[in-house]
């Protein structure tokens, strides 16, 4: 392009009446097609971030030593419980769901009441345990509930009655033949006790445990075998397809399922009833997802999925 300097003013063509009335016309359409875009803009539009997300926020999956708290329960953008789960809204009504977050935040200042010894059917056995942490010091505790409270959403969303067996809203517990029995007198439908490992570094993936045939004292689990097996072997499969993630490689021969005789929460449990490991919190690999917010989601997720995919037979 060449300058010709500022007194520079070529001839100008005349504009027929035609482009005239044009141009007065787009005038007039411009500005208000203009505010109907703002006004969408601000509503939120079809791209806004998806349900449970602010209109124009970021997502952040980077994890931290304490976690991410600000991050709260809510579907991730890629797993709306209405595009991936199963059903959809009012799929689970009439349905009761009991979710066990593993170990009370406050455990730690109750030392001498979670020693206690409880009636586990086979044997007695210590009340509950603090838990344990990542190397940074984010509580299993802290995962647990964080979990719990995703996973109700979820399901609430679809229509079922769902109970914690504790949240974070008394001074310890409860105790493991407590929990037991929450899930008993709810009745619940299913129950699913929430928690993370502490095993060796280089210990890495999840897993999920069933309870064993244990006929003995107060314990009776035979009716539940089965329906429980069904239980754990779907919430297995929807978790490590939702989190990407494998099983564990350091018990469950890669199937990531184990079946135990010892655990009260199990034995005494009357209704369909599994545990899952979701991770090593001591392995820095695993410590990674478990104190991301967004994996924290997809955990909760898969295991949502699981309980549906359950219930609905």
């Amino acid at each position: 392009m060449s300058y010709v300097g500022p007194d520079f003013d070529p001839p100008r063509p005349r504009r027929s009446p035609l482009r005239r009335t044009l141009t007065v016309v787009l005038a007039a359409l411009v500005p208000g097609a203009l505010l109907g875009w703002l006004a969408f803009e601000t509503l939120g539009g079809a791209d806004d971030g998806g349900p449970g997300r602010a209109a124009g926020a970021t997502s952040s999956t980077a994890g931290s030593a304490g976690g991410d708290p600000d991050d709260k329960p809510g579907p991730s953008a890629s797993h709306s419980p209405t595009a991936s789960a199963p059903g959809g809204a009012g799929a689970l009504a009439g349905k009761v769901v009991v979710i066990d977050p593993g170990h009370n935040p406050a455990n730690f200042a109750h030392t001498a009441e979670i020693n206690s010894k409880v009636d586990i059917g086979t044997h007695k056995k210590e009340c509950d345990t603090t838990g344990t942490t990542t190397n940074s010091g984010y509580t299993e505790a802290a995962f647990t509930l964080d979990v719990a409270h995703r996973l109700r959403t979820l399901l609430e969303r679809q229509g079922a009655t769902v109970k914690l067996t504790q949240d974070a809203d008394r001074p310890y517990g409860p105790c493991i033949d407590e929990r037991a029995r929450i899930g008993n007198s709810a009745p619940a439908d299913a129950v699913v006790s929430v928690h993370a490992d502490g095993a060796a570094s280089g210990q890495r993936g999840f897993h999920v445990i069933l309870p064993g045939a244990v006929h003995e004292g107060g314990a009776d689990t035979r009716a539940i075998v089965a329906p429980s097996r069904e239980l754990g072997e779907l919430i297995a499969d929807d978790f490590a397809e939702s989190t990407d993630t494998s099983p564990s490689n350091y018990v469950g021969d890669g199937t990531g399922l184990v079946t135990r005789e010892d655990l009260g929460g199990l034995n005494l449990s009357t209704v369909p009833k599994v545990f899952i490991e979701c991770g090593n919190m001591r392995d820095s690999k695993d410590a990674a997802l478990l104190t991301s917010g967004a994996w924290r989601q997809k955990a909760a997720q898969g295991i949502s999925e699981g309980i549906v995919s359950f219930l609905r037979g």
